[in-house]
């Protein structure tokens, strides 16, 4: 209930447009635009949306972590309370991560069938471990922008943007090596980037020591974000305390 009360869901239904439907036409929209364009393959752009589609809900429910808190008014209960602040975020972070897994699966074989892409069979298992480990980077992400909320008015916004950037930046739908040296060397920075190479290496039938570097680099990138997100988290809170500007933005 916690969880659902993070979107305001009215009910679960709308699960099925957010998650499943939105999910699904973008993969279809950027492979036919790449098919009259007549660059990458439908294989390319089904894994790059697919995985990129975890960062909804891995953006937007660990942002909502603090501004539902502070809509509900109860962020200033939260904050005085004994709690120790690692577990109450992470345990958070565990239900987005699902989410983000299960998002980025369900579009990514519902993409497979109706593109017609025929996925191997030996590599699901590792393909699940790839896509749970990019879910849990850009949770990672999601935290930074959780700390953000105790600074900016709407985190809606904010998520909007960040979605934009991982979308442009992280090799999605533009191959790196197609994109100037600066931007491909700020996507290797952010979370996704390495998955989605990976994922495409065990698509395109790559052994796990190929792609093993990469899944590395991913939650390597992921710890980064979440240590960086609890640092901004302390550090805001308390300058809150200090200014009196918890309930403030």
């Amino acid at each position: 209930m916690s969880y659902r009360a993070l979107f305001g869901w009215l009910s679960p239904w709308i699960l099925i447009p957010t998650f499943i439907v939105e999910p699904v036409f973008q993969i279809l929209f950027f492979a036919y635009v790449g098919r009259d364009a007549g660059v990458g393959s439908d294989t390319f752009f089904l894994v790059g949306n697919a995985i990129q589609f975890a960062s909804i809900p891995c953006l937007f429910a660990m942002g909502n972590t603090i501004s539902g808190e502070r809509y509900s008014q109860t962020l200033s209960l939260l904050l005085v309370s004994p709690a120790r602040r690692i577990p109450l975020f992470l345990g958070r972070a565990l239900p987005v991560i699902v989410n983000g897994l299960m998002c980025s699966l369900i579009a990514l074989g519902l993409g497979a069938l109706i593109l017609g892409v025929s996925i191997p069979m030996g590599s699901l298992p590792l393909l699940v471990v790839v896509v749970a480990v990019s879910a849990f980077s850009c949770t990672g992400l999601g935290l930074v922008a959780a700390a953000l909320a105790l600074r900016v008015r709407e985190t809606a916004v904010l998520s909007n943007l960040v979605m934009g950037v991982l979308l442009i930046f992280c090799g999605v739908n533009v191959a790196l090596t197609a994109l100037p040296s600066w931007m491909a060397a700020v996507g290797r920075v952010l979370p996704l980037t390495h998955g989605i190479e990976a994922a495409r290496a065990l698509v395109g039938g790559a052994s796990w020591s190929r792609v093993a570097t990469l899944v590395t680099d991913e939650a390597a990138i992921g710890v980064v974000y979440l240590l960086i997100g609890l640092g901004m988290l302390k550090w805001f809170e308390v300058e809150s305390r200090r200014s009196a500007t918890l309930d403030i933005a």
